[in-house]
């Protein structure tokens, strides 16, 4: 329907996504015994999506479905919950990778609205406010995984190191390619040669081409993660951003299975 008209706007999700999390809500429901509410679990499941895929906001949300706005948000932080805390761990998205050759490991900023004071937040390598994320993708830059988020302050490495990214990695043997970003990780963390171009020997300049193109690959997932467009410019509280980013995860692997 068109957006004037008060209704949804068209949402690019998979119709698995939508019956996975209708059927999660449903089962919700069961447990918690409730009787009636203003929507049926069908139509919640459709409250979240376009918050999280366009960044609808719950007014118009709220116009749409005839219901208020704070039953929208209410409706869409259960549903944002339920699906966070259906996400992957660490450890399991491990175990799902630990017949790929390799995995590839890199942090994005997703950005937040916050003033300069706010020097927390700010990265001085992406020149902007944000709250860092780790993510893990396989050989084909597929999403497998995307941490809490932290500071973007905080260098990646030391988000790998507080979120313990690298130990399970190194116990169950998975090479893992990253940035220059991770010097210092161990484990195994595979990093480019160090050095300007021009000071690298031909071998290592060979490597560090070979090195760039199968990390350029982890760009996919990010962009993955960042397609659903509410991540593109955070205006909630940084206590959400790791529910927002965990549900996001969630219905797009619920979507690609």
């Amino acid at each position: 329907m068109p957006p004037e008209q008060g209704r949804p706007h068209r949402i690019d999700v998979s119709s698995s996504a939508l019956r996975f999390l209708a059927q999660r809500l449903r089962q919700h429901r069961r447990v918690l015994g409730t009787r009636w509410r203003r929507l049926s679990a069908g139509r919640q499941a459709l409250l979240p999506l376009p918050h999280l895929r366009n960044g609808q906001p719950y007014a118009q949300l709220a116009a749409g479905f005839g219901i208020g706005t704070t039953t929208v948000y209410r409706y869409v932080t259960e549903a944002v919950e339920l699906l966070a805390a259906l996400a992957p761990t660490l450890a399991g998205a491990v175990r799902t990778a630990s017949m790929k050759a390799y995995l590839i490991l890199d942090g994005t900023l997703l950005p937040i609205d916050r003033i300069a004071a706010d020097r927390p937040f700010y990265s001085g390598k992406h020149k902007e406010h944000g709250m860092n994320v780790q993510v893990i993708a396989d050989p084909k830059g597929r999403l497998l995984w995307a941490s809490p988020a932290l500071a973007g302050a905080v260098h990646d490495v030391r988000v790998a190191r507080e979120h313990g990214i690298i130990g399970p990695l190194a116990e169950a043997g998975i090479n893992c390619w990253a940035d220059k970003g991770y010097q210092g990780a161990g484990g195994t963390v595979r990093l480019p040669c160090r050095g300007r171009w021009d000071s690298l020997s031909t071998g290592q300049q060979a490597v560090n081409q070979s090195h760039a193109k199968v990390r350029a690959l982890v760009e996919q997932a990010i962009a993955t993660l960042k397609s659903w467009r509410l991540l593109c410019k955070l205006r909630c509280s940084t206590t959400r951003i790791t529910s927002l980013v965990q549900a996001v995860l969630t219905l797009h692997l619920s979507s690609s299975d």
